[in-house]
């Protein structure tokens, strides 16, 4: 690579890194993935990616979700926050 391919990369690099970087305190943020499903950042370490058949049958119970949770709520933990 030329030296002036090299500066390039490198200046391409840092400010994706810090774009990345302004990602992390927004919260939930989506993208397509490679293999062409949906993938959910920021709720965890990893992504979340479904095929959107699948995103589709989960909103459809969003309502059973949301009423699951209610009634289980002393059940369940709270992951604290970072």
């Amino acid at each position: 690579m030329a030296d002036e391919d090299v500066k390039a990369e490198l200046e391409r690099l840092r400010a994706e890194n810090e774009r990345l970087k302004s990602q992390r305190g927004r919260g939930v943020s989506l993208k397509v993935s490679e293999k062409g499903g949906v993938s959910v950042y920021g709720l965890g370490r990893f992504p979340v990616t479904l095929y959107k058949e699948q995103w589709a049958k989960l909103l459809a119970v969003a309502d059973e979700i949301r009423a699951f949770i209610k009634e289980h709520d002393s059940e369940l933990k709270t992951k604290p926050e970072a």
